[in-house]
C-alpha cells in the first residue's frame, strides 16, 4: 500500500491504494499554515481510522500546486512512515509527451488528471478539473498533451461576486439550481453560476473539437464537477478520483526509486 496526496489551493485528497484500487480518501482543507507535525498528526489519525497501519505503507507520492507545502507534506508522511515521498515534477516519468512553450510549466494536478484520462478514456480528450480555478487540457488522438486553459473557478467567481456587492448572500453550490430563470436572489446567483459554468464547457468543448478536429472524449473531476456537469449537454465522464488515479500510475512508473528511511 501506499500513499497519495494532491494539494490544490482550497482543498486536498489524500488517499490509501495498492496497485488495483483506491482503499480510502479523504477530503482535507488546504491550510498553508499548519506545520509538518500538525499533518503528520491528521495523516496518521485517518490512517487509523480506516485501520491502516503505518507499517503497511511501503511509500507515497504528492502533486501540489503549492510550493510551500510540498516540503510540509512529504515531511509529514516520513515522520509517520519513515518513507521519503516521490514529488510529481521534474525527474518523475510520467509517459507524457508534454508541447507545451515550457513543460515545466505545466501543474503537477494537470500531469496526474492527463496521465489517469490517457488510461481511462480514448484519446482525443479534454480535462475539466474544477476547483479554485477551473483549468483545462488538451491531448491529441496520441495522447500528447497539446495545452489547456486557466479560468476562474465557480466557487472563486461565486466569492468574487459576493465580496463586490453587498447585497448579495454567501450562496452554497452543492446542489443544482430549481431552474435555469431564477425567481429569488439565491436562485439566480446558483442558476447564474452553474448554468454559466456549465455554458462555458459546452462552448469550449464544440471550440476544442473544431480546433483539433475530431470530438474529444470529455472528463471532468474537482470540487464542482458533478453539479456543472449535470446541467451540460455534451456527455461528460464525471471522476472524482481522476487525481489519485494518475498518481497511482505515476508512483507505479517510478517505484523502484523509492527506499525505505529510517527515522
Amino acid at each position: 500500500m501506499f500513499l497519495a496526496i494532491d494539494a490544490g489551493n482550497t482543498e486536498m485528497i489524500y488517499g490509501v491504494m495498492d496497485e488495483e484500487r483506491i482503499l480510502f480518501s479523504s477530503r482535507l482543507s488546504t491550510d498553508r499554515r499548519k506545520t509538518a507535525d500538525e499533518y503528520a498528526v491528521l495523516f496518521r489519525d485517518l490512517l487509523h481510522i480506516h485501520h491502516v497501519s503505518t507499517e503497511d505503507i511501503e511509500g507515497g507520492i504528492i502533486s501540489s500546486v503549492v510550493p510551500p507545502l510540498k516540503q510540509n507534506l512529504q515531511d509529514a508522511v516520513f515522520s509517520i512512515t519513515g518513507k521519503k515521498c516521490m514529488i510529481v515534477g521534474p525527474g518523475l516519468k510520467n509517459g507524457l509527451r508534454i508541447r507545451l512553450d515550457d513543460p515545466a510549466e505545466l501543474g503537477a494536478d494537470q500531469v496526474a488528471a492527463a496521465v489517469a484520462a490517457r488510461h481511462q478514456v480514448q484519446m482525443p480528450a479534454v480535462i475539466f478539473d474544477v476547483g479554485t480555478a477551473t483549468t483545462v487540457s488538451v491531448l491529441a488522438e496520441n495522447g500528447d498533451y497539446l495545452g489547456g486553459m486557466i479560468i476562474p473557478g465557480p466557487v472563486l467567481s461565486l466569492d468574487a461576486l459576493c465580496r463586490s456587492s453587498s447585497l448579495l448572500p454567501q450562496i452554497s453550490l452543492d446542489s443544482e439550481p430549481a431552474r435555469l430563470i431564477g425567481t429569488n436572489t439565491e436562485d439566480c446567483m446558483k442558476s447564474g453560476v452553474l448554468y454559466g459554468n456549465a455554458a462555458m464547457v459546452d462552448g469550449l468543448i464544440d471550440r476544442i473539437t473544431g480546433e483539433i478536429g475530431k470530438t474529444p472524449a470529455v472528463v471532468m473531476t474537482g470540487d464542482t464537477a458533478s453539479a456543472v456537469a449535470g446541467l451540460c449537454r455534451h456527455s461528460i465522464l464525471v471522476d472524482p478520483m481522476l487525481m489519485l488515479k494518475g498518481l497511482r500510475i505515476i508512483y507505479l512508473k517510478n517505484r523502484k526509486g523509492s527506499r525505505k528511511h529510517t527515522v
